[in-house]
């Protein structure tokens, strides 16, 4: 018997033998073995699946996170504009009240000097008058003996007095 050129007997028993382990591992062992490897792919594309969907998910939540970030910004930014816009307001009223206040002040100084000029003007007039009747009194009591020299002198001095309170005035 040679193996090289086999007999009609054992090709048939090796046909047969083949034929029969082909039969239960068609019947037993390939669904298993597929089952098996059906099984592993299932796991596989579900795993894929679930990664795919978890990317998605990761690419969805980066686009919500850059659109949040942005209007975050937007909203910061519009919220130190309101804050500038409002400090220089309140700076603008400052100075407008201040102004307001140094106007009123300065009026209000105006108007006490003023008054106190005035009041100068009066006692000096009064003063001055006090001491041109004081200086006429001497001089009407030591040179003047008769009542014509006495009325001329008087008439004379209220002129003086009169010329000297317009000129300070």
């Amino acid at each position: 018997m040679s193996l090289i050129t086999p007999d009609f007997g054992l090709l048939f028993w090796m046909t047969l033998i083949f034929a029969i382990v082909f039969f239960v591992l068609a019947k037993f062992g390939f669904p298993l073995i597929t089952g098996m490897v059906k099984k592993r792919s299932d796991r596989i594309e579900d795993s894929l699946r679930r990664a795919e969907e978890a990317d998605r998910q990761l690419k969805e939540m980066a686009e919500t996170h850059k659109r949040m970030l942005e209007e975050v910004r937007k909203e910061q930014a519009r919220i130190l504009n309101e804050a500038a816009a409002s400090g220089e307001k309140i700076v603008q009223e400052a100075k407008e009240q201040a102004r307001s206040q140094a106007a009123t002040m300065i009026e209000q100084a105006r108007e006490e000097i003023r008054i106190e000029q005035d009041t100068a003007r009066r006692q000096l007039t009064g003063e001055v008058t006090a001491l041109a009747i004081e200086v006429a009194e001497k001089l009407v009591r030591g040179h003047l003996d008769n009542a014509d020299k006495q009325d001329a002198l008087i008439e004379r001095l209220i002129d003086e007095a009169r010329a000297s309170h317009q000129t300070t005035s």
